[in-house]
């Protein structure tokens, strides 16, 4: 669980949530429902997008169901012991149940009008859990209490791919262990089963997993040997009977009947779902190859589609014949993310460990997965106990041109290692492998990084590693000579540095590239970029540097290190001395490459806790203690498409860019201040047309004209009050924003937005009237001095300015003649200086 953050500053989750906490479901309009952490998002089955994201549970959701009697809501319970009722196509939440136990799964059936079903801890035993039913009340209040329950089994598992309701709801069938027990609801009949007799080579036959026919009684249960069984008759005791199905040398993870019932579905740890046909063990067919293991299988209401959630985060959209259509990729959770969190220049994105040797390339704003890259390229195998090559490292140039990636894997001796260079194809569109360097350290790479400069072009690119070996190497890039090769250039090693035959382990560059920083141990070396001489030293002993970094902009002249021992400390590197000191357990030091700013992240008692500060000042501007209950591992800071308006001068370091978190449960965190309203707004909500954009009937009718009005004001040189005709239209804006449903009919609807149209003759703009103003002067210049007179009353009384509640000079006619030939006089000539 998050901790609540200190005044207006909250922790939330942005992304990486399980997307295979629960079984997902279709909606009537192929929309694609299902949970993510604390939320409910909503998916287009056509275009991938996420449509939708519903907030509002204090826990984890653990159950998504559409309403059986109004297909347009969605029920969601969650740990925090509440059920909720939303309608889902406006993401409004319409009701809230508080049942008050946790709640671990959800059922809804038509059958049965005013209540749901949930599996709850049974209060007094551990790890005892009983589905009962909740009965829905119907009292007024958008927040009510749901406390009438009643038990229907008991002892059952906490898994809701464990409990399955057949035939329309006439009976529910529950698996745990080698138990299988089935409850007649019109008979209040309870059998009870047993597989612990039947002998397998394994010897493990426990259920995983249970589906219910549709229409028959006909119960599919999923084992651990692989195996699964198909029940009939089990309405009697002792004559009930099972067929046996098997293809899965593993456990089957989940099973799911097709809507007539003629086929059955079932996955597991092979990445591969099987349909059954007519139960048959000779009738099948296979979709392989998805990816990961299989952990969720849902059907459509039509039966033109099914879907399988994957424990990579992955949900796979699958055609009625068995034909693969989309992917929705989420954050995957790697055992070991040890790439750490790096920004991609090009995309903003965030790059770390995805599948097995690749790389995955996750988008912040939709929390799916642009891309993913493999890097390792060998096919990996599912077995434990294989040692297989890993993703370790990577580092991007400043520009993203040049990705560098290191791949080891270990040997009974020495460690295999592959340091590689990635060039970005414009054409195509991704990283294409130049260069591939077998062993470039003689024992592990601890580290590496480009010199980060914008302003520096390709042949002045230098990477740096660091090893075990005890020293760094420096790559730099050469003109290829072999005239068979593909490409003009290729990286090779250039320098090698030592210290004392210590073990380097962390480099970084400073912001000019002029000096690299590289420590060995408790030892700080400070390097001269261009001849690489070794200018000084710095050593604060006890413990090893585990983070170092240098300052930004106007704390450039600073350099951060913190060790082992639960010291932070930073030099000043005009003074070579130690400016200050602080006992603070650092596992995360990371600067802002906006700001002078650097993060730091502590763990201590058990709690992490956040410190913002300037290397010029030694007392943080920012605290925030038990950031969160989980150890952080990783953080970084992703630059912002535009600041961020902030409004306490406190949390400024976070205008510019926004500070991401990963902990040890692979929870992917940030810091906002902003409500949960505000960001669950998606940008589609956002009507606003881009003041860029050319002026259109559209955007005049969403009352983005101002430009245009801004330039007709210059014309005349003077400034006008900008009227009411200029500012959105409410009638436009509640015609938008209004669901289609809701809305009065069109006949209603139209007057008013004509009406909202029409601009009242007070408003005339000032330019007309001054054009007004113009042709009567010109019509009377010939008339008598008695009837110019008179002109220039009525000019007076009808001046624009004095229109509107201003005051001027008046001028002579002979100064208003000038006026209007200068007005007229064509200055396009002056362009052409």
């Amino acid at each position: 669980m998050v901790a609540p953050a200190a005044a207006a500053l909250r922790v939330v989750r942005c992304g990486g949530s399980s997307l295979h906490g629960a079984r997902a479901v279709f909606s009537a309009d192929s929309y694609l429902l299902c949970a993510s952490g604390d939320f409910v998002k909503m998916y287009s089955v056509a275009t991938e997008e996420t449509l939708r994201v519903m907030g509002g549970h204090a826990g984890p959701v653990t159950g998504v169901q559409l309403n059986p009697h109004n297909h347009m809501q969605l029920y969601s319970s969650s740990l925090d012991g509440t059920i909720k009722l939303w309608d889902f196509m406006d993401g409004i939440p319409i009701k809230t149940f508080t049942v008050g136990s946790k709640l671990l799964a959800l059922y809804a059936l038509a059958s049965f009008e005013d209540s749901v079903f949930v599996v709850i801890p049974k209060s007094g035993e551990r790890d005892t859990f009983q589905l009962v039913s909740v009965k829905l009340t119907k009292a007024a209040g958008q927040d009510v209490e749901a406390k009438e329950l009643s038990v229907v089994l008991d002892g059952v598992d906490a898994s809701p791919k464990y409990i399955a309701f057949g035939r329309e709801g006439e009976y529910v069938a529950s698996v745990k262990e080698v138990n299988l027990q089935v409850y007649f609801f019109k008979q209040k009949q309870l059998n009870r089963f047993s597989v612990s007799a039947v002998k397998t080579k394994s010897g493990n036959n426990q259920f995983t997993c249970i589906a219910c026919h549709p229409t028959e009684d006909c119960i599919a249960t999923g084992h651990a040997d692989g195996k699964i069984r198909v029940w009939r008759n089990f309405c009697h005791k002792k004559e009930y009977t099972y067929s046996t199905l098997h293809w899965h040398h593993d456990t089957v993870m989940d099973l799911a009947f097709s809507v007539e019932g003629t086929s059955l579905l079932s996955g597991g740890v092979e990445s591969v779902l099987v349909l059954w046909h007519n139960e048959s063990d000779c009738q099948k067919d296979f979709l392989p190859r998805l990816g990961s293991p299989i952990e969720y299988i849902s059907m459509a209401s039509d039966g033109t589609l099914c879907c399988t959630l994957h424990t990579d985060n992955r949900i796979t959209i699958i055609n009625s014949n068995l034909r693969f259509a989309k992917s929705i990729q989420g954050l995957i959770k790697s055992a070991d993310v040890k790439t750490g969190l790096v920004v991609d220049p090009r995309t903003k994105a965030l790059v770390l460990n995805g599948e097995p040797g690749h790389l995955q390339f996750y988008c912040l704003q939709s929390d799916q997965q642009l891309f993913s890259l493999d890097i390792v390229q060998r096919q990996y195998i599912h077995q434990a106990g294989l040692n297989q090559a890993d993703l370790v490292k990577v580092a991007f140039s400043a520009q993203g041109k040049w990705l560098a990636t290191v791949e080891e894997r270990e040997e009974v001796t020495d460690p295999e290692l592959q340091l590689k260079l990635w060039f970005y194809d414009e054409e195509t569109q991704s990283f294409k492998l130049n260069t591939r360097i077998n062993m470039p350290h003689e024992d592990h790479i601890t580290d590496m990084c480009f010199r980060d400069m914008d302003e520096l072009e390709d042949d002045s690119l230098i990477l740096v590693t660091t090893g075990r070996d005890c020293v760094f190497k420096v790559w730099v890039m050469v003109e290829d000579t072999d005239p068979e090769a593909q490409q003009s250039v290729s990286w090779s090693c250039d320098f090698v540095g030592s210290y004392h035959n210590y073990q380097a382990t962390n480099c970084c560059f400073s912001e000019d590239g002029s000096l690299l920083a590289v420590s060995f141990e408790e030892t700080l070396t400070v390097w001269d970029s261009v001849t690489w001489d070794l200018k000084c030293t710095f050593c604060h002993p006890p413990g090893k540097i585990r983070n170092i970094c240098f300052g930004r902009l106007t704390c450039s002249k600073y350099l951060i290190g913190a060790t082992d021992d639960g010291f932070l400390c930073c030099w000043n590197l005009l003074s070579c001395a130690l400016e200050w000191s602080a006992h603070l357990n650092v596992l995360v030091l990371q600067p802002d490459p906006l700001s002078e700013h650097i993060a730091a992240v502590s763990w201590l008692s058990k709690e992490s806790s956040l410190f913002v500060f300037k290397p010029n000042e030694p007392r943080p501007i920012y605290i925030q203690r038990n950031l969160c209950r989980e150890k952080i591992q990783l953080a970084a800071f992703v630059p912002r498409d535009e600041p961020e308006t902030i409004g306490t001068e406190k949390y400024l370091w976070l205008r510019r860019s926004q500070l991401f978190f990963l902990t040890d449960t692979q929870e992917l965190m940030t810091l906002s201040t902003k409500s949960l309203q505000e960001r669950l707004t998606p940008s589609s909500k956002q009507l606003a047309v881009e003041e860029s954009l050319p002026v259109t009937p559209f955007s005049l009718l969403l009352g983005k004209h101002r430009r245009q009005q801004s330039q007709e004001d210059t014309d005349l040189g003077k400034l006008f009050v900008r009227s009411k005709c200029e500012q959105d239209s409410p009638a436009v804006k509640e015609l938008l924003h209004t669901p289609a449903h809701v809305l009065p009919s069109a006949s209603f609807l139209c007057p008013i937005f004509i009406n909202s149209l029409l601009i009242s003759k007070e408003n005339k703009r000032a330019e007309e009237v001054a054009d007004e103003v113009e042709m009567e002067s010109e019509k009377t210049e010939d008339d008598s001095d008695e009837e110019r007179d008179v002109t220039e009353m009525e000019q007076e009384d009808t001046s624009p300015l004095e229109l509107l509640g201003e005051t001027t000079c008046k001028l002579s006619k002979s100064q208003e003649k000038e006026l209007r030939k200068i007005r007229k006089m064509d200055y396009s000539w002056i362009s052409a200086f």
